[in-house]
């Protein structure tokens, strides 16, 4: 019975884990080594990412692995959130600390670029959604400040790329982290010189860009030496954590869209070819790299990044709810008594969210929730609601409809928001695997390697292994009445 282990380290915007995945007879397995919390830290009155935390989380779940696994992996991959970035100077050490991409340095940065590249051409030259956090306006804030930093790197790589760089010492990026950037041509997929040139960011220092799958290195000797591993090759993963996630999307034919459920709600279609034109300008939709070179046209829709800081500042007032708690106090709420817009700028990084949902309730004219259950129906509604407006555009924008929605990720958990986005979207939600992240991780390292033939053979695996279940339609009307509000709402 043959045997493939890979080592998939996928890290989010709140928590880090290392999963072994184990192949066998076109089956996989996945144990979970560690677990480990991640969150920005604040210095100077800017938000950063702890990546000497990181790197000592990363060296201590390949030491378990080791240890308890295996010493021996077909291959080791690392998935984290888009937009960041570090930096690498020219003798080989870091530069600095990574900002984190909730840091308030790039307010209203997007119309002071705008004025040395028309929003218009920028989306024609690179197809991607607007949000003032992507990686080209984080380093143009940079640009206008002379940041020091920026001098004297020299190169800039993105998280996972950094820390592959740290493992195995080679400084290239792979596509799907890249993507997410907004400095690529998503036809030439390379560097779109102009960007460049327009904002006077250094184009020499971005590292050399890779397909997705491609064997980025061999572990250090020192890294084989502090955490035991023999043979265990850097594969250039689907480093992206939703470009991971779509490709263990467990479907068949063209006609689903999919929504990686998280902390970020990202809900799109996979294609062959960018659909960059007006009318997904105005929609302000993206196109991101994916496994074997399709796109990723999706919307980034704010996730459960919501119910996370009403929950945070819920404990610091002594009042402390877990996830399944807080869902079922959202069950038993009263329906449509307000709505949000979950991707108000207000929303972004509040430093109280129950207050900035009241006052986005209050300016709008609606009434403020006064129970913390009324809170998160609003909350799981509005994402409901919002996803409904997300699968509407798509169907306008491809020109047909699509039939089914599939849910993967830790949103999956959440039955209450799987069945309000089956109801508010009119059609079949399919929702799992849970861990979708860490198993497209493995599987694209396992197509990568040769261990399986390719992306559709990898979901034919996904098909085998994992359960996944079904929410249909519910109470039409009232849904259709209250999209009707929720229209209004986001349109004063």
């Amino acid at each position: 019975m043959a045997q493939a282990k890979f080592l998939a380290i996928d890290l989010g915007a709140s928590s880090g884990r290392g999963v072994v995945g184990t192949l066998t007879d076109r089956k996989l397995t996945m144990t979970e080594i560690a677990r480990f919390p991640n969150a920005p830290i604040t210095i100077m009155n800017h938000l950063h990412w702890n990546i000497y935390s990181l790197y000592e989380q990363l060296i201590n779940a390949m030491g378990i692995c080791a240890q308890n696994h295996t010493r021996q992996l077909q291959g080791i991959g690392i998935d984290t959130w888009g937009v960041d970035f570090g930096f690498v100077g020219r003798n080989d050490s870091l530069v600095g600390i990574p900002y984190a991409y909730r840091d308030h340095r790039t307010d209203n940065i997007m119309e002071k670029a705008f004025e040395r590249l028309p929003r218009q051409t920028l989306y024609q030259l690179t197809g991607i959604q607007f949000m003032q956090f992507n990686s080209i306006f984080q380093l143009y804030a940079m640009v206008l400040e002379n940041s020091p930093i920026l001098e004297a790197a020299d190169k800039i790589l993105f998280i996972p790329d950094l820390l592959g760089f740290l493992f195995c010492g080679e400084k290239k990026t792979e596509s799907s982290i890249t993507s997410t950037s907004q400095l690529i041509n998503p036809f030439s997929k390379k560097w779109e010189r102009q960007i460049f040139e327009n904002l006077s960011i250094p184009l020499e220092k971005m590292p050399e860009i890779i397909p997705t799958g491609s064997r980025l290195g061999s572990l250090l000797p020192e890294i084989k030496k502090q955490t035991g591993l023999e043979h265990a090759p850097l594969i250039a993963t689907a480093n992206h954590d939703t470009a991971a996630a779509v490709a263990a999307v467990p479907a068949k034919g063209d006609d689903w869209a999919y929504l990686s459920s998280g902390t970020w709600s990202l809900m799109g279609v996979e294609i062959a070819d960018p659909i960059i034109n007006d009318q997904s300008l105005a929609f302000n939709f993206t196109n991101e790299g994916g496994f074997g070179g399709t796109i990723r046209f999706l919307k980034n829709i704010m996730g459960l990044w919501l119910v996370q800081e009403c929950r945070r500042i819920w404990a610091n007032q002594g009042d402390e709810y877990d996830y399944g708690t807080l869902t079922q106090m959202a069950a038993d709420a009263n329906s449509f008594r307000a709505f949000i817009d979950p991707d108000d700028a207000s929303f972004l990084h509040p430093e109280d969210m129950p207050r900035a949902i009241c006052q986005f309730c209050e300016d709008t004219g609606q009434p403020c929730p006064e129970t913390h259950s009324e809170m998160i129906r609003i909350i799981l509604e509005s994402l409901a609601l919002k996803y409904r407006m997300t699968l509407e555009n798509l169907n306008q924008l491809r020109g047909k409809s699509l039939k089914v929605l599939h849910i993967v990720g830790g949103g999956t958990k959440n039955e209450l928001l799987c069945q309000l986005a089956a109801s508010a979207c009119g059609i079949p939600v399919i929702a799992g695997p849970v861990e979708a992240t860490a198993i497209g991780n493995i599987l694209v390292q396992a197509v990568a390697t040769g261990e399986l033939d390719s992306i559709e053979d990898a979901r034919e695996v996904i098909r085998q292994s994992f359960e996944v279940k079904t929410y249909k339609p519910q109470n039409q009307d009232r849904w259709d009445e209250a999209y009707h509000r929720f229209k209004a709402v986001l349109n004063q």
